[in-house]
């Protein structure tokens, strides 16, 4: 039982090492890519970002009519259903709209950030590109992650306001809440320092999940089974690393 022990946590650290040399390499690279290569910057970032609208402008519609509904039938008890459009906010802002929209990404865009990758490697087009003084790192996996970093917090801002509509639309057209005490209670219980929160939440969520993205798909086994092992991987530990970084920034917050 030791055995097995000390070899898993030997595993572990030196698989969390290899992913920060992993993550190193790619911020070296990143600068070069970006004034070199911009065009395939942008060309991921609309598959990252514009490919995940759909999901991402359902779900939060969806989430918002959800907060609406459940944050007036609790306030209602209180006699503040007035401020049912503070409480949709600051759960958008803060928590929701982050997180959930990170659990979304790492299902549609990690995934094929990861599965192409992967499939790259399994028929040997990274090997090609090295027997040809290409760096595979530069030119397939920078690209891709730069992509999802930069569409994430877009993905999140979008979420976050699509969720507020779904909240404005269920509260105030569908169970008579005032749309000016919506708002105002909105504006003044919702602080710079709270959106902040949330835009460095997105910014994390997506620099870990593009990271592990990327990294799985790169170092997957070039196998059919490799590569969804790799792609199943990928969304597991994104969503833990995600909750746990959600912790982690809110009780640093708070």
């Amino acid at each position: 039982m030791f055995r097995d022990l000390y070899y898993t946590l030997f595993d572990f650290v030196r698989t969390f090492g290899a992913l920060q040399l992993f993550f190193l390499r790619l911020l070296r690279y990143s600068p070069t890519v970006v004034w070199r290569r911009f065009i395939l910057v942008v060309a991921q970032v609309h598959n990252a970002g514009a490919l995940s609208l759909v999901i991402i402008i359902i779900s939060g519609f969806f989430v918002g009519a959800v907060l609406g509904l459940q944050g007036f039938s609790n306030l209602s008890r209180f006699n503040a259903e007035d401020s049912v459009g503070a409480v949709a906010a600051l759960a958008l802002v803060k928590e929701l709209g982050p997180v959930i929209t990170a659990l979304l990404f790492a299902g549609r865009a990690g995934t094929a950030l990861s599965s192409e990758i992967g499939l790259m490697k399994a028929t040997d087009q990274l090997s090609a590109m090295e027997m040809m003084a290409v760096n595979p790192i530069r030119r397939v996996v920078v690209p891709r992650f730069l992509g999802g970093v930069v569409a994430m917090p877009l993905l999140a801002a979008i979420f976050s306001m699509v969720g507020l509509l779904g909240a404005h639309l269920v509260c105030v057209s569908l169970l008579g809440v005032d749309v000016g005490s919506f708002w105002q209670q909105m504006q003044q219980s919702v602080e710079i320092a709270d959106i902040n929160e949330g835009i460095v939440k997105s910014v994390v969520f997506g620099i870990a999940a593009s990271l592990l993205a990327v990294w799985e798909g790169y170092n997957a086994i070039p196998t059919a089974e490799g590569v969804g092992r790799a792609t199943t991987r990928t969304v597991v530990i994104t969503a833990i690393v995600v909750l746990i970084f959600d912790f982690m920034i809110t009780a640093v917050a708070i």
